[in-house]
């Protein structure tokens, strides 16, 4: 271990150390800079310059080194010098058990070092008695310091007015060896504490006073309790069935025949008729008065979305049923629910709000109540459950789009298998675009399928052997390859032994040549190659006329092949139209996709998947299916979601397929073998087994389902019970379950919330801390999506303007503060349209954002978390322009999503990325955050949104934060006395004496306390001083805002080498 210098003084040895005036929070970052004399050795580093005879790990600073093998540790871990020496490889002549010994004794060492790089905090006198002062009002009192783990710290003489009080709180003893204990330790401990205390749920509703907020609690915890007692009969007291009206049956019915008559119903019925789904009109409308439940299939163009429901509403009305009947029809995306329901209204010559309506997120035109069609998202009906749980009001339930499988649907079509139990008097009409009706009528009971065939012109196929016969092109030699990327595809598919057998089959028939069959035996015909896509264009640009669609799997390839076709002479010219179609792109851009070109223009679009079902373009006749997809999953082993390029599903390939012949005959071309074919998978994972359940369990427990795992197994493909189990300790780590699965008052609040469970979390927080308005854009930006539109070419123009924006936060969260703000400005001033035009905004992004944030203010509202609906109001905002509460708001609201920065011991200034670690691995930035590029930050915390696994495992939207937000906003203390370290999760870990760990520890229980009441009492927040509740909030606002003013001449510097 490196020794301080014999008469260097403390602050002389510690480079970064800080001491700020009485007032201030002095925080000593320990990240030393080394420069004490030793041998120099003679290698040359990989990433730095070793200094040790062979093959060290060297710095580039002058270090001891016991053996001359390497640096030492004051250098810091260099490249591999090239040498003789072993560097840090096990000395020559160690066995067996001698070797992993050795390893451990490294590993301890390292981990020893590592201490000694922890970043630290400390108090001076005067912020002592302000603390104490506080935390004497609360009479905290706190156990005798155990003399076997830690002795007390002697302590300066503090005046006579010193409270006794707050010594007893300094020389407090925390288990140092509770940071070691395993989880399940650590639950137990808190058991066993909870019923010390009496913690029991039915007293802890003791501790609540009687309001509104108790009652509406007290009621969920005990109906999910019942409904696992008693099942569906804990919901059915108190059903209510629609009651007919034979007045209204008879006005409606009048005024369907008066419609009849009316000249654009009649123009729009005759189109109408020439659809698929009309001519089985009868059959469709006698199923469904028959039976419960119905499966209609149809491809996308059948016209089923706007017909069926249309067809149930004139049979009811036409029946005297009018009265009775209120459809819902189910749609996954906002759009389409808002398009299509103009469109039937259209249809029925009216306005939307008479018998056609429809309904989303923050924004609808409700029909007439009965008689009526709504169209809205799936989130939607899941809202009504709460209100409704027998959905009592809902004649027929329509589910679109089922095929797509997403988990919201997954979700309401098991709700509705239950609710149809006990309301026999329901309609259920499942309807999905692909042939997948078997596994949904199996799930009801062999419920009846109806399949609607839709009408596409002739489409010819060709695979990529006939794709490379007709293009004469040749992949990149194999040999070329690294080492490293040939053994990825060996291990990912079982490559020759599919083609091998294949090819022979193709070498007896004879029907390709030998150039074909050579490049197909190329482990590199199965990777998206952007050169054969160009070729491919070539080749179909010289056939007859029509609209090209290129399928690939993402944003990269998007932009990769529309780079290629810009630099290619033929294909740039003014006789060619090139689309990419992507959500980064500009709308403007999106829409060209739908006009035709100019006589003698070729029209080619680059799209994702979302071209497949989403959008229909009516001018496509050639297909180019890439063959890949980007698909997200979430691998539960490593806790990590995942978004690789993977290969199209069946079905997928047979919609991509469709969409060549739409108006004529047309060709899709796929880019991978007829063998390759014979292996793909029918249709897509559902939703529900490839993602975090957080949110789906929350809905469980808001609707009043009963225990998750019981309500998941009976989802129509269940998902894995770890996964699961996973998600349960996720939402009790945040507290928003207890360990009996229950609802606490923190949960019944995310629960309501249509946010993710760290979201909502934040926007509690912010309320509470009263700097709602920042935080307002933060969660709506997450929940949304970023307004950043970034045009192909300018990709490096709109990261300068993302740099230019963040005024140097380091943080993706506060980039986007900052530009809706400016937004807000320019619009104040008329400028609007030319800030968005000159920082890539897009406009109508920011006025969704604007939209949302009214919206979560008016769900605090509701909840008395606030007492004002202005997101601008000067009660709710006190602390806004406090950019280090801010800060610690989104950790409060993203924790436990941290990444340590690691300690740089190579060059200073060295252009590599700061190499980043979670707890288990380690990380990148993501390319579009503010961070990416950054050589220092200023504190070695960054909390992110989340962390996604695809080249690399990506942070997205990372926020640099200090000590003090992770010491008051995660998880249980704990203080290691003999290391002098305080351990908040085994991973964050902040040097403290002993003295000020308590402090901080005190604190961190009263605040705990005080956020538990506020939540459980909602309402403004009192910023008195010379209340507890403003004196405590006082007191770590201001610990967090004078941590902003350290290092501001000095920062932690960072290790350009890998860590090991």
């Amino acid at each position: 271990m490196k020794m301080k210098p014999q008469g260097t003084r403390d602050d002389e040895f510690k480079v970064q150390s800080i001491r700020l005036s009485s007032r201030s929070l002095c925080v000593t970052g320990t990240m030393h800079r080394y420069q004490s004399s030793g041998d120099r050795g003679g290698g040359r580093g990989r990433g730095g310059w070793g200094r040790g005879g062979g093959r060290g790990r060297g710095g580039r600073g002058w270090g001891q080194s016991s053996d001359g093998a390497g640096s030492g540790y004051e250098g810091g871990r260099g490249g591999r010098g090239r040498g003789g020496g072993r560097g840090n490889r096990p000395p020559p002549g160690l066995k067996g058990k001698e070797i992993g010994l050795w390893y451990a004794k490294q590993g301890q060492e390292r981990r020893a070092k590592d201490d000694t790089l922890l970043p630290s905090i400390s108090m001076n006198a005067e912020q002592v008695r302000d603390v104490g002062r506080v935390l004497g009002a609360f009479d905290v009192q706190s156990p005798q310091p155990d003399a076997r783990t830690c002795r007390p710290e002697p302590q300066d003489d503090l005046g006579k007015d010193w409270d006794r009080r707050l010594l007893s709180i300094m020389k407090l003893d925390f288990d140092d060896d509770a940071w070691k204990q395993d989880s399940s330790q650590k639950r137990k401990a808190e058991d066993t504490e909870k019923r010390q205390r009496g913690d029991s749920f039915s007293q802890r509703l003791e501790s609540i006073q009687e309001s509104d907020f108790k009652r509406a609690y007290v009621a969920n915890v005990y109906a999910n309790q019942l409904r696992d007692q008693d099942g569906l009969d804990a919901v059915t007291g108190g059903r209510q069935e629609l009651q007919r009206n034979e007045a209204l049956d008879n006005r409606l019915y009048d005024q369907l025949l008066e419609q009849e008559e009316n000249q654009q119903y009649k123009r729009m019925l005759a189109a109408r008729k020439k659809l698929p789904s009309y001519k089985m009109k009868d059959q469709i409308i006698s199923t469904v008065r028959n039976n419960q439940v119905v499966v209609i299939s149809g491809e996308t163009g059948c016209g089923k979305t706007t017909q069926v429901a249309q067809f149930i509403l004139e049979d009811e009305i036409a029946r005297g049923r009018g009265s009775v009947c209120r459809i819902i029809c189910t749609q996954p995306r906002r759009i389409a629910a808002i398009s299509v329901a103009q469109r039937v209204a259209d249809e029925r010559g009216e306005k939307l709000g008479r018998s056609i309506g429809y309904q989303i997120r923050l924004e609808a035109v409700l029909p007439r109540t009965e008689g009526s069609v709504l169209y809205c998202t799936t989130g939607i009906v899941l809202q009504w459950l709460q209100r409704d749980p027998l959905l009592q009001q809902v004649s027929h339930l329509v589910l679109d789009e089922i095929h797509e499988r997403d988990m919201l649907s997954d979700f309401l079509i098991c709700i509705s298998r239950d609710l149809l139990k006990v309301r026999p008097d329901m309609k259920l009409i499942l309807m999905s675009a692909t042939l997948n009706a078997e596994q949904f009528s199996e799930y009801f009971g062999g419920s009846p399928m109806l399949h609607i065939p839709g009408f596409t012109y002739p489409v010819i196929e060709y695979y990529l052997e006939d794709v490379l016969e007709i293009t004469k092109f040749r992949f990149e030699d194999e040999r070329k390859i690294p080492v490293w990327r040939r053994r990825e595809m060996k291990k990912n598919v079982d490559f020759e032994d599919m083609i091998t057998p294949y090819l022979r089959e193709l070498e007896r028939k004879q029907e390709y040549s030998c150039h074909t069959l050579d490049e197909l035996y190329k482990m590199t015909s199965e990777t998206l190659n952007v050169d054969l896509v160009l070729s491919l264009l070539h080749y179909i640009c010289r056939q007859s006329p029509g609209a090209v669609l290129v399928f690939l799997p993402g944003w990269d390839t998007i932009s990769k092949v529309h780079n290629l076709i810009k630099e290619d002479r033929m294909l740039s010219s003014r006789n060619y139209l090139v689309i990419p179609l992507h959500s980064m792109m500009p709308t403007v851009n999106q829409r060209e996709v739908f006009d035709k070109p100019p006589e003698g223009v070729r029209k080619i679009v680059l799209a994702t998947n979302i071209a497949e079902t989403s959008i229909t373009i009516d001018d496509i006749v050639y297909v180019i299916d890439g063959g890949f997809i980007k698909m997200r999953k979430y691998d539960k082993e490593a806790n990590v979601s995942t978004l690789l390029p993977e290969w199209v599903t069946l079905a997928n390939s047979r919609q991509r397929r469709g969409r060549a012949g739409r108006v004529q005959d047309g060709v899709c071309y796929h880019l991978f073998t007829r063998a390759r074919e014979k292996t793909l998978d029918e249709y897509q994972l559902p939703e529900i087994l490839r993602t975090r359940l957080e949110e789906i369990i929350l809905h469980i427990k808001i609707l009043r389902l009963g225990l998750a795992r019981p309500f998941l197994s009976k989802v129509m493909m269940a998902p894995d019970p770890l996964v699961v189990d996973i998600s349960i300790q996720m939402l009790r780590a945040i507290n928003a379950l207890d360990e009996s699965e229950n609802l606490t008052p923190l949960g019944f609040h995310l629960a309501r919330l249509p946010l993710d469970p760290l979201t909502g979390r934040m926007l509690i927080m912010a309320a509470i801390f009263s700097c709602l308005s920042p935080i307002l854009t933060v969660a709506t930006s997450l929940s949304f999506k970023d307004p950043f539109i970034t045009p192909i070419g300018k990709e490096r123009a709109v990261d300068e303007v993302k740099k230019k924006l963040s005024k140097n936060s380091k943080s993706d969260h506060l980039l986007m503060t900052s530009v809706y703000e400016g937004w807000e400005q320019a619009a104040y001033h008329r400028d609007e349209r030319n800030y968005c035009w000159d920082n890539f905004l897009s406009s109508s992004v920011l006025y969704q954002l604007k939209s949302m944030r009214k919206q979560f203010m008016g769900l605090l509202h509701d909840n008395k978390f606030v007492n004002t609906t202005n997101p601008e109001a000067a009660e709710v905002n006190r602390n806004s322009s406090n950019e280090s509460l801010v800060r610690a708001i989104i950790t409060a609201g993203l924790y436990p999503n941290v990444v340590r920065a690691l300690p740089r011991r190579g060059r200073p200034n060295s252009n590599k990325p700061v190499p980043l670690r979670t707890a288990n691995e380690k990380v990148v930035l993501h390319p579009k955050s503010v961070n990416e590029k950054e050589k220092i930050f200023e504190y070695p915390w960054l909390v992110y949104r989340e962390k996604i696994k695809s080249s690399k495992v990506y942070i997205h939207d990372s926020t640099m934060v200090p000590n003090y937000p992770l010491l008051f906003f995660g998880e249980k203390l704990n203080y290691d006395c003999q290391k002098g370290v305080i351990n908040v999760d085994g991973f964050v870990r902040v040097r403290s004496s002993q003295s000020v760990a308590n402090l901080v520890q005190s604190l961190r229980k009263e605040l705990d306390h005080l956020l538990e009441y506020k939540i459980s009492h909602p309402g403004m927040t009192r910023w008195n001083k010379s209340s507890k509740e403003g004196a405590l909030l006082h007191t770590i606002v201001d610990l967090i805002s004078l941590e902003k003013h350290v290092n501001q001449d000095s920062c932690y510097d960072y290790d350009d080498q890998e860590d090991d």
